[in-house]
């Protein structure tokens, strides 16, 4: 138990070090930014960084487990513990950008927290569940088994940095080069992959495991799995929805500057 709580600990000073690390970075490299732009970036680079961490521990733990049910692996509960404060930090991270824009704008305090709860619901829904409901099932009710499954969760993240790269280059309306059109075709790819078709992927692994029919898996496997799937399935669905129809609207029509796709994870 003490060693979840320095790890936590350790977490959520590193998350908010590495901040004020970019934050001071890109004030000496770009001190013509604006400020809001400084923070977005920042965030930006924080959700990176975190995806990449849990991406390669995702990689470490999947190639080491033979047997997807026994096998367990040190850094499963481990990167839980160390990760989780990352959803805290990152709904300060966005209300701390969205608060900027909208008192440069002239918008009051009170206004501007229920603006952001109401553009950013599902997200901020999406991280106080991963806290609250996931990480403690993760952590108490697996028992260190189906270590496999938590890595290939972890491996989710892959999509992360080219979202973050996306919501960069739209902030600096960059949306007619190169870069942007090649990132959008990455995201496409690598958000269907890695949180679209990841969870059916789960079922069907789980179903070789036990020889038993794809479609009788839903009646096998724990509740909470079923409830797990039924309550984020869903929002990866609509996010990559919105993915898609950006993509197709840049392709079909002429450049016009839009909000970033509200998505980190």
């Amino acid at each position: 138990m003490e060693r979840r709580r320095l790890c936590s600990g350790v977490n959520t000073v590193g998350t908010q070090t590495f901040y004020c690390f970019c934050v001071s970075a890109i004030v000496l490299c770009f001190s013509v930014i604006l400020c809001v732009d400084l923070l977005c970036v920042c965030v930006s680079l924080v959700s990176s960084l975190q995806a990449v961490m849990a991406s390669s521990v995702g990689y470490i733990i999947t190639s080491s487990c033979s047997d997807i049910i026994e096998d367990s692996h040190w850094l499963t509960d481990a990167y839980i513990v160390f990760a989780t404060p990352y959803f805290l930090y990152d709904i300060y991270a966005m209300w701390v950008c969205y608060g900027h824009r909208l008192r440069v704008k002239g918008h009051q305090e009170g206004v501007a927290v229920l603006h952001f709860l109401r553009r950013e619901f599902l997200l901020v829904t999406h991280h106080i569940f991963m806290v609250a409901i996931c990480c403690p099932v993760s952590l108490m009710w697996r028992k260190g088994k189906a270590d496999y499954f938590q890595g290939v969760l972890f491996l989710a993240e892959l999509s992360t940095p080219s979202v973050s790269l996306g919501k960069v280059l739209i902030q600096y309306q960059q949306q007619h080069t190169l870069l942007y059109k090649l990132n959008g075709l990455f995201t496409l790819v690598s958000f269907f992959s890695c949180r679209v078709f990841l969870f059916p992927y789960l079922y069907f692994t789980y179903s070789r495991y036990l020889s038993v029919p794809l479609w009788a898996i839903p009646m096998v496997v724990p509740w909470q799995c079923n409830l797990g799937f039924l309550l984020l399935w869903p929002l990866q669905l609509y996010w990559f929805t919105l993915i898609a129809q950006r993509a197709v609207r840049h392709l079909t029509t002429r450049h016009i500057t839009t909000r970033p796709v509200g998505i980190n994870q």
